[in-house]
C-alpha cells in the first residue's frame, strides 16, 4: 500500500497515489483525466482550473484536510488580480499535492466537454403561460381626482384587460413612475396570472408598447446533468437548449453519497445548495447567450428534480431522506420567486417546482407522468426514467404505481474503467461478430463505423477517447450474444472464447475493444469489474419494475417507454438482452427522450397542466423498494444476464443466447474461479 497521498478526480472517478509536491495537472495527465491546459503549466492560460473539496468523503474512504494542497502562490495571486479566479478555484498547474485530496474538474476545464443529450421532444401543448403581456394607456394624474400612479395603472388593467385585485412586485415601485412618464402614460405590463393559486401581480414594466418577447425556462435538475430549455412564452417555441454537469458531483456521484456528505460535514448541505444554484446561474447565462437574448427577459421557470436534489436546491437538509420513512419536507408543488432561490434572472421571475410523488420518487417522475400520461393509457405501460436514480411508473387508466431504484452512475459511464460521459470521441454504438468475436463501433461526432473507410480521418480531431453509457450497454449485450460473457457475467479466456481479444487481467479476463496506444491514445477495454457495475445497476432497475408488476399481479406489460437522457440513446434489444427491462415485444419498447424535461416544458407553457399534474400525483400509489422483501429476491435473480429466474420467452424468440458458464474453477484459463474457504 502506497504511503503517498491519494488524489481522486471527479466526475471521472479516476484515482492514484502521488508523491507530495506533485502538481495536480501532472497527476491528472498521468491518470488520463480530462484536464485542459494550453500554456504548458505556466499559469498563464487558466484552462486547468480545478476545485478542491475538503471534509469527509465516506464514499471514497478519505478525509481531506484544508492543507491537502500547497498554499495559494504568487502565480495564482497574479492571475486572480488580473482576471479573477472564481471562489474556491485553484490552478491545477500551481496547486501541489500535500495530502489526500478530492479534485473536481469543472466542465469548462475539460478538453472533451460533455454533450448533454437531453432535448425537448416535439409535442403539442396548449399555450397558456402564467406570464402575460398587457399594453394599456393610463390616466394622467389630476389634482382634482387624487390617486396614485399604481392605482391608475391597476384601474387601466382592470378596465381594458379585465384584471382584478392586482398586486405589484415590490421592486417595481421604484421604477413605476419613471416608466409611466417615459412611455407618455402608456405602458406594457408583464402580469403573473397566478395560475389560480394566488392573486395576479405585475412583475415587469416597459414604457410604451413593448413588441419584444418574453421567455421561460424548463429545467431538468438531474443529479448528474442539468438541462434547460428556453421557451418563447408568446409562441411556445423552444429557442435554445443547453446543459451542464451538476457541480454537486464533487460531493458524490450518487444521491446517497451527497446525503452522507451533508451528515458528515457541518454545513455540507448548504455547500451543495450554493453549488447547484451557482451552476444554474452559469447555465442561464450560457443559454441566454446561445439564444442571443437579454437574461432579464426570462420571466418564468419550471423545475423538475428528484427528492434529494429538491431539498438541496431549496436549501433543505436532506437528512430525513437518508433514513426510513424517507420523509419529504414538502411534497406539494411550490410557487416561489426565482430571486428567493438566489437565481439571477429578472427580479420578477417566478419559479414553479412540480410536486414530488414520494420520498424517493420526485418531481422528475411527476414530469414524466405529465409527459407520458400513463394514467390515461388503455393498455398497461411501464415508464422507466433511466438515470443515476431511476424512477419507474407502471399503470393504466385503472391506476398508476411508482417507485425508484438506485441504479448509480454506471449507466452514464462512471465507475467504468474506460468509461466517460457522452462527448465527442466516446464509443456509443458497438457490434461484435459472433463468429470472429471482432468488434466494430461508432463514436459520438462521427457517423462512420470503425471498420469502414475514412473512420481514422473522420475521428482524427476527437480520437477514440472512451466509452459512454449507451456504448457500455451495447458492448456487454453484444459480448453476451457473441459468447464472450456467460450468463452469470464472467468474461471467458482466450481459449474459452476463441478470441485473442480476451486477455488475462489480474485474476479475471478483460475484452479489448480498441487499442489506440500506437498513436498515443488509450486502450479501451471491458473488464469484469465493468460488467459487475452494470449488473448491479441493471438489476436495481429491473427489480423495481418487477416489484411494481408483482403489486399488480402481472407477469408481462403491454409496452415499455424508456425516458431520460440516457434512455433516449439505448437500443431496446440490447437493454432486454442485458435484462434491464422486462420481457416485451421489441416494437412495443419506445423512447420518450427527456420526458421529465418535456413535462417541465408542458407545465411552463400551460398553467392548466400544473393543476393536472398536482391532481395526478395525489392519485399515484407509491411503493418504497427499500422496505419490500421481494426487491432483494428480484435483485439477485436480475444480476444474471439477462435473468436467472425470469424466462424472457419473447427475447429468446428473437435472439440466440449461448448457454455458457466460464466459472469452471480452472486457474489456467484465467477465469478466476472462486476460491473455496478453508474449514477450521
Amino acid at each position: 500500500m502506497s504511503k503517498d497521498p491519494l488524489v481522486i478526480f471527479t466526475p471521472s472517478g479516476k484515482r492514484g497515489h502521488f508523491p507530495v509536491g506533485t502538481p495536480i495537472l501532472t497527476a491528472a495527465r498521468q491518470l488520463g483525466v480530462d484536464l485542459d491546459s494550453v500554456c504548458g503549466g505556466r499559469g498563464i492560460c487558466s484552462k486547468c482550473q480545478i476545485t478542491p473539496s475538503f471534509g469527509e468523503f465516506p464514499k471514497h474512504g478519505v478525509t481531506v484536510s484544508e492543507t491537502a494542497l500547497s498554499e495559494w502562490n504568487s502565480v495564482e495571486e497574479r492571475y486572480d488580480n488580473i482576471r479573477g479566479l472564481p471562489k474556491g478555484r485553484r490552478l491545477g498547474c500551481q496547486a501541489k499535492v500535500e495530502g489526500d485530496v478530492v479534485i473536481d474538474v469543472p466542465p469548462e476545464s475539460q478538453v472533451h466537454r460533455q454533450v448533454v443529450r437531453k432535448r425537448a421532444e416535439a409535442r403539442d401543448i396548449t399555450l397558456n403561460p402564467s406570464i402575460r403581456l398587457h399594453y394599456v394607456e393610463v390616466e394622467q394624474p389630476d389634482m382634482h381626482k387624487p390617486s396614485g400612479d399604481l392605482e391608475r395603472l391597476c384601474e387601466a388593467l382592470q378596465r381594458e384587460m379585465g384584471l382584478e385585485k392586482l398586486d405589484i412586485d415590490p421592486h417595481l415601485l421604484r421604477e413605476l413612475q419613471p416608466t409611466l412618464r417615459k412611455g407618455d402614460w402608456t405602458v406594457t405590463a408583464a402580469v403573473y396570472m397566478g395560475d389560480g393559486s394566488s392573486t395576479p401581480s405585475i412583475c415587469a414594466l416597459w414604457p410604451g408598447y413593448y413588441d419584444g418577447r418574453i421567455y421561460g425556462l424548463a429545467v431538468d435538475l438531474g443529479s448528474t446533468t442539468i438541462a434547460a430549455h428556453l421557451c418563447d412564452l408568446l409562441t411556445g417555441e423552444v429557442v435554445a437548449s443547453s446543459g451542464i454537469m451538476n457541480p454537486q458531483i464533487r460531493f458524490g456521484e450518487d444521491l446517497m453519497s451527497r446525503v452522507s456528505y451533508s451528515m458528515m460535514n457541518a454545513g455540507g448541505d448548504l455547500e451543495m445548495t450554493q453549488a447547484v444554484r451557482e451552476g444554474l446561474n452559469a447555465l442561464f447565462v450560457q443559454i441566454a447567450a446561445e439564444a442571443e437574448i437579454d437574461k432579464s427577459l426570462i420571466m418564468d421557470a419550471v423545475f423538475v428534480m428528484n427528492p434529494v436534489m429538491h431539498h438541496l436546491f431549496l436549501g433543505i437538509d436532506p437528512f430525513e431522506l437518508g433514513q426510513a420513512p424517507f420523509a419529504l419536507a414538502s411534497s406539494d408543488a411550490l410557487r416561489l420567486r426565482a430571486a428567493d432561490l438566489d437565481l439571477v434572472l429578472n427580479p420578477g421571475t417566478r419559479a414553479y417546482i412540480l410536486p414530488c410523488i414520494a420520498g424517493h420518487v420526485g418531481a422528475d417522475a411527476a414530469g414524466v407522468a405529465l409527459s407520458e400520461a400513463p394514467d390515461k393509457s388503455d393498455d398497461l405501460v411501464l415508464v422507466v426514467d433511466v438515470g443515476t436514480n431511476a424512477e419507474i411508473l407502471l399503470g393504466s387508466k385503472d391506476g398508476v404505481l411508482a417507485c425508484s431504484s438506485p441504479t448509480g452512475p454506471a449507466f452514464e459511464g462512471a465507475q467504468i474503467s474506460s468509461g466517460q460521459r457522452a462527448a465527442p470521441g466516446a464509443i456509443e454504438r458497438v457490434e461484435i461478430d459472433p463468429v470472429t468475436k471482432e468488434p466494430r463501433f461508432r463514436v459520438i461526432g462521427c457517423d462512420i463505423w470503425s471498420d469502414e473507410e475514412g473512420f481514422a480521418e473522420a475521428t482524427a480531431v476527437t480520437g477514440v477517447t472512451g466509452i459512454c453509457g449507451s456504448g457500455i450497454i451495447e458492448v456487454i449485450a453484444e459480448m453476451r450474444l457473441a459468447g464472450i460473457v456467460d450468463g452469470p457475467g464472467l468474461i471467458g479466456s482466450a481459449e474459452q472464447t476463441g478470441s485473442a481479444r480476451c486477455f488475462l487481467d489480474g485474476r479475471t479476463n478483460s475484452y479489448l475493444i480498441h487499442d489506440g496506444s500506437a498513436d498515443g491514445g488509450p486502450k479501451i477495454t471491458v473488464t469484469n469489474g465493468d460488467i459487475r457495475a452494470i449488473q448491479m445497476a441493471k438489476a436495481a432497475l429491473y427489480s423495481g419494475a418487477r416489484l411494481l408488476m408483482d403489486k399488480l399481479e402481472v407477469d408481462k406489460v403491454d409496452r415499455i417507454v424508456l425516458a431520460g437522457a440516457f434512455g433516449a440513446h439505448i437500443s431496446s434489444k440490447h437493454a432486454m438482452v442485458l435484462g434491464m427491462i422486462p420481457d416485451c415485444e421489441l416494437d412495443k419498447v419506445t423512447s420518450a427522450g427527456n420526458a421529465a424535461g418535456t413535462g417541465a416544458r408542458i407545465a411552463l407553457l400551460n398553467t392548466e397542466a400544473r393543476h393536472e399534474i398536482e391532481e395526478t400525483v395525489r392519485a399515484i400509489h407509491k411503493v418504497e423498494t427499500a422496505v419490500e422483501a421481494r426487491f432483494q429476491e428480484h435483485f439477485v435473480n436480475a444480476s444474471a444476464i439477462p435473468n436467472s429466474a425470469d424466462p424472457f420467452p419473447i427475447l429468446k424468440g428473437v435472439v440466440d443466447l449461448p448457454e455458457l458458464n466460464f466459472n469452471t474453477g480452472a486457474a489456467e484459463g484465467g477465469t478466476g474461479g472462486r476460491r473455496r474457504r478453508r474449514r477450521g
